[in-house]
């Protein structure tokens, strides 16, 4: 059967002799077998001599006098990975929160509470404006009366509109005032920014975009898109606190709720 295996070696058919390839790549890679590459520097997360001290005053409490660095680079990491996990699930309840689902077509709107309210400041705003014209023409029709006997309420009724009058001049003359000041300093001019090959400089236009230059800064077309922020509030915090096994009856949200 020597014939049938040297027919089966595909190694030994093709030139190549598997002892020496193997003691080659030992002798090339020799220092990195048996080692561990990582891509980068293990930092830790939280400062490790604070750490450590604690860990220690925590462990001697329990009869514990040594506690090894690599303690405390495990507990470093853990406190990062727990943060990362509540950053991410406190992220995915504000996103769910800032959903609009206006312009869902599965979704029709029963109320709109906004408008509501915005209707009912309509109606105290025109209540007020009749209920101040009223008292307007109570205080005008108590200026012009020239009564010979004035009781104390009709003398206060002509001080009060006296007041009122002359406080409407003011607002008059300080209108006037306003109109003035922005005739004088005339319209503003809106600088040109959309146009991204477009670069403005004291009111002249330098045109970027073509292939020569005007020797100040470079050509930049780009558009930087703006950055969404999710913006995090305590509600969202309570929320992820109340659906968490660890946290639904712990002090900490017990102190929440009370802010």
């Amino acid at each position: 059967y020597r014939d049938d295996d040297d027919i089966n070696d595909v190694a030994s058919m093709a030139g190549v002799n598997l002892n020496e390839e193997s003691a080659r790549i030992m002798a090339t890679n020799s220092d990195l077998v048996g080692t561990q590459i990582q891509s980068c520097k293990d930092e830790p997360f939280l400062a490790a001599i604070p750490l450590h001290k604690r860990i220690l005053e925590m462990a001697k409490k329990l009869g514990i006098t040594d506690v090894p660095a690599e303690v405390v680079s495990f507990i470093s990491h853990a406190t990062q990975n727990r943060l990362r996990t509540v950053i991410e699930k406190v992220t995915v309840i504000t996103q769910h929160r800032m959903e609009s689902y206006k312009d869902d077509e599965w979704y029709e709107q029963a109320t709109d509470v906004r408008s509501q309210l915005k209707f009912f400041e309509q109606l105290e705003r025109l209540e007020k404006q009749r209920k101040d014209e009223q008292e307007r023409e109570i205080l005008l029709k108590a200026a012009k009366s020239r009564s010979r006997q004035e009781d104390p309420e009709q003398a206060r009724l002509k001080q009060k509109a006296k007041e009122m009058q002359q406080q409407e001049l003011a607002q008059m003359r300080q209108r006037d005032a306003n109109l003035t000041a922005l005739a004088a300093i005339g319209p503003r001019k809106k600088r040109k920014l959309d146009s991204p090959g477009l670069l403005t400089i004291g009111g002249e236009g330098l045109s970027m975009s073509g292939g020569s230059q005007a020797g100040l800064g470079t050509p930049s077309s780009r558009q930087y898109a703006r950055q969404k922020i999710t913006r995090v509030n305590l509600r969202d915090f309570i929320f992820y606190m109340e659906q968490e096994r660890e946290t639904s009856h712990s002090l900490l949200l017990y102190r929440a709720l009370l802010k």
